[in-house]
């Protein structure tokens, strides 16, 4: 059997790490098994639907080098919801409700008071064919709920084990408005039993969802797939991670320079108990990815674990992989090599290279501490003129050190402060070389 999965986004906003999560499992499993993964657009909700973010969550795809290899959209497949809906009804598990919220909410509040479960009380079967007209002429057409048959639903989750829900605890879902809008069970049962999905990988929040569409793929006559609910992503201090969800869209992540393979090497370990390790294509993080791993306690994500992953992949790229981003920036072609070469191991994101070019090509603001004024001044008159060569600093702390007797840390920081204003950095062998302009002179 051809293994398929899908990730099922609604166009109403920009992806963020949430979101990649679930893409990502749903990808690698297919990959792995050599399957089909399909980006299905729910895309049912006109007024929030926005092509705009169609357009970004396939760039946002892209970039992360997971591919589909169909898109489908609930849009288009409105005729089949409708065919389906009438299938239910004609088989008595769809029924028409016209209870206002404020009706149902004191109807929740009343069995809660109760000691029961806040269910729907499912008074709508009560009535009578003339009642409904009468209260379709009043309030105009009513929401139509599925009805559940009241027995344990159970299934083996590929994270979570066996899982059983009593359906007499949930209330019957609502598949229909009554706007006739098809909200997100029905139309998402439909895509996959005709789709043949084989696993169905998400957030463990829709465990509950998982139990009545269960028995709706059943009353349709569907295969129910392989079901998996993964962990929820909190802050680093197990903080709601939704209210900083602005802060982790994808498409910022990309601005702010991290690199796809940091991430998804991320993503697809976190929360596992595999070892956290940069992996350099998607066939590598398929090739050990299993569902089993992966436990049921919420995930702790901080984002800013990505950024030493990404500076490992940027600061293993050869230099012909950056050569035009360091050409773009203004380094002239004949030190460019030497320049990847200098500051590659002193960068996080690729952005970091501009800053090594400015300080370079206009000179730093000197870092001169009190008690080194003396020393830096008498160093910096030793100073040959510019252009520096491949031996000037060597040559320079040796007689540097010959006349003020300093040695190790106390000669070789306070002249590194003082020529790039900075404690740390490059191999001073190599950056003094490459420096067009410096920004302190005796």
């Amino acid at each position: 059997m051809t293994v398929v999965t899908r990730f099922a986004p609604s166009p109403t906003g920009y992806l963020h790490v949430g979101n990649l999560r679930t893409a990502l499992f749903n990808h690698l499993i297919a990959r792995k098994a050599g399957g089909q993964f399909i980006l299905r657009l729910d895309d049912t909700d006109p007024e929030r639907s926005k092509e705009e973010y169609v357009d970004g969550i396939k760039e946002d795809l892209e970039w992360l080098g997971i591919t589909w290899d169909r898109v489908e959209r609930q849009s288009d497949r409105l005729e089949r919801y409708q065919a389906a809906a009438q299938e239910l009804r004609d088989a008595g598990r769809l029924y028409e409700c016209f209870e206002t919220p404020t009706e149902l909410d004191l109807k929740r509040k009343k069995q809660l008071n109760m000691g029961k479960p806040p269910v729907y009380d499912r008074a709508a079967l009560a009535l009578s064919d003339a009642e409904k007209e009468a209260l379709r002429a009043e309030r105009g057409n009513g929401h139509w709920r599925f009805k559940l048959d009241l027995e344990r639903i159970e299934w083996t989750d590929g994270i979570l084990g066996d899982l059983s829900i009593d359906a007499a605890s949930v209330s019957d879902p609502v598949l229909i408005r009554g706007d006739g809008q098809f909200l997100y069970t029905p139309a998402s049962v439909c895509d996959d039993v005709d789709f043949g999905v084989s696993y169905v990988v998400r957030g463990s929040d829709h465990v509950t969802n998982t139990a009545t569409q269960i028995q709706i793929i059943q009353a349709l006559g569907g295969t129910v797939p392989s079901f998996a609910h993964h962990s929820l992503l909190t802050g680093p201090q197990g903080e709601a991670l939704s209210k900083r969800l602005g802060t982790l869209a994808l498409r910022d992540l990309r601005e702010r320079g991290v690199q796809p393979m940091a991430l998804l090497s991320l993503m697809a370990r976190i929360g596992s108990s595999d070892n956290m390790e940069l992996r350099s294509t998607m066939d590598e993080l398929a090739e050990g990815f299993e569902l089993t791993h992966f436990g049921s306690a919420p995930t702790k994500f901080d984002i800013e674990d990505v950024f030493p992953l990404t500076a490992r992949v940027n600061q293993a790229l050869p230099f012909e992989d950056v050569a035009d981003r360091i050409s773009e920036i203004g380094v002239p072609s004949d030190i460019a090599k030497k320049f990847w070469s200098a500051v590659s191991q002193n960068i996080t994101v690729l952005d970091d290279l501009n800053g090594w070019w400015s300080m370079l090509s206009e000179g730093a603001e000197p870092v001169i501490e009190e008690e080194d004024t003396e020393f830096v001044a008498t160093a910096m008159s030793m100073l040959p003129a510019m252009p520096f060569t491949d031996s000037t600093w060597s040559e320079w702390t040796k007689a540097v050190k010959a006349e003020t007797g300093r040695k190790g840390r106390g000669l070789f920081m306070p002249l590194r402060k003082a020529l790039t204003g900075q404690s740390h950095g490059p191999d001073m062998g190599q950056v003094l070389p490459l420096m067009q302009k410096i920004g302190i002179r005796p």
